[in-house]
């Protein structure tokens, strides 16, 4: 059998170069009629590395821990996941869309044609809009045709996804990390993602921790709110350290539609102790309006934003008085109406103090709808003296303690009524 073995393997090399040159001699077709770039083809590495790979490690194929915090290290963050890494060390690198696999290559023909299908059906939508908006207005207005565009907009948007959604390639670049956001294909893998985990996170935050509906009667997340102090990513309910929240903290905040918003940012500290009234207020740490955010332009830096058309009112450090309890940090992202932007001299005019400020108030009186939120918290640490020296905070020496409740008659030791 050893010797039957060792005079086929000659002939099988054969049979596979052959089918190799049939496979790279066949051209599919990757191009996107609706869109304005192509997909690039991943090529095969042709020439091997001038250097050793310990020294010039590749983002795709390391697996070493080591290794892979040197690149982080330098910027660059590691392709994919590690086992995924690993196993292309041993793989060869012949495109997906090459592989010579008839199976394969069978299923990519049906989807094909598929996606074909798909390109004729948004080329006859785009064709029907282009059509409705080329009437004159006075008969659009008379044929209330807005509802019926807004409606074919919203399909050809859907059948923009549905064309590359099976799509081998374009599952695999989202999965690197590398896929463009102003596609809509993209946008859409992002928000299955976001809502299987993270936003279930931020739901559960902001319910639990009863910042809704202290804060706001409602909200519904509609956007993945990142927030970072120091380049340090703070999960949702995080405790914070006071000297660490002295900054402005940044956000990454990921838009899943292809318009541009103008929101509003603020942030509330909801648990201010009141000791004349054994009760809460409300403080306004942060207020910017006019921020524009889109699918591609995610981040905001709060400490760069604009002191004459956006900035309200700047970022004041949180901090908790020695003996009170947890103070929540809700930051919040809502919406402006019809994306319009608000006056900002009079916002500023009329927000003055930050003092019992409630965002329920200013949601209704400038018609904003609240798309995103964060939370973190903040707690009497060794730091927190010196931060309120810093701002000016007063009675930072004071300490609150708990008022030590009454015992019930019954419970009192020789009560002067059993006597």
């Amino acid at each position: 059998m050893a010797h039957c073995e060792r005079a086929s393997r000659p002939l099988i090399q054969c049979l596979q170069r052959s089918s190799m040159r049939g496979l790279s001699g066949l051209q599919l077709q990757t191009t996107r009629a609706f869109q304005t770039t192509v997909v690039a083809q991943e090529e095969a590495q042709t020439e091997a590395a001038s250097q050793p790979f310990y020294k010039s490690p590749d983002p795709s194929l390391v697996s070493s821990p080591r290794l892979e915090r040197r690149l982080m290290r330098q910027g660059i963050l590691p392709v994919g996941s590690r086992r995924r890494r690993a196993a292309l060390q041993g793989a060869s690198s012949v495109p997906i869309e090459q592989l010579p696999y008839q199976c394969f290559q069978e299923a990519r023909k049906v989807l094909l044609s598929d996606r074909e299908q798909k390109l004729e059906e948004i080329t006859a939508t785009s064709e029907k809009i282009a059509k409705i908006q080329a009437l004159p207005a006075e008969e659009r207005a008379k044929n209330s045709t807005h509802s019926r565009i807004r409606a074919l907009e919203i399909h050809l948007e859907k059948l923009k996804v549905l064309a590359d959604i099976n799509d081998p390639l374009v599952k695999k670049k989202f999965e690197d990390g590398q896929g463009d956001m102003s596609k809509p294909i993209y946008r859409y893998l992002a928000d299955q993602k976001w809502r299987e985990y993270r936003r279930k996170i931020i739901i559960q935050r902001i319910t639990q921790m009863k910042v809704i509906p202290d804060v706001l009667p409602h909200c519904d997340p509609a956007v993945d709110t990142k927030l970072y102090f120091n380049r340090k990513a703070v999960q949702p309910g995080e405790f914070v350290n006071s000297l660490v929240s002295t900054s402005a903290p940044k956000l990454d905040v990921q838009v899943f539609d292809g318009e541009e918003k103008l929101v509003t940012i603020a942030v509330v500290d909801s648990d201010v102790p009141n000791v004349e009234e054994d009760s809460f207020d409300y403080k306004m740490h942060y207020l910017a309006v006019n921020i524009p955010i889109s699918a591609i332009n995610t981040k905001v830096d709060l400490s760069q934003l604009s002191t004459e058309s956006q900035l309200v009112m700047p970022w004041l450090p949180p901090v908790a008085q020695k003996g009170s309890p947890y103070h929540r940090l809700s930051l919040f992202i809502l919406e402006q109406k019809n994306n319009k932007p608000l006056d900002f001299a009079a916002v500023k005019a009329k927000e003055t103090s930050r003092d019992n400020t409630l965002l329920r108030t200013l949601q209704a009186r400038y018609h904003l709808k609240p798309i995103g939120a964060h939370l973190f918290r903040t707690l009497w640490d060794e730091d927190t003296a010196e931060v309120m020296k810093q701002i000016g905070f007063p009675e930072a020496e004071m300490e609150l303690r708990r008022k030590r409740s009454e015992a019930l008659p019954y419970k009192r030791r020789n009560p002067s009524t059993f006597r």
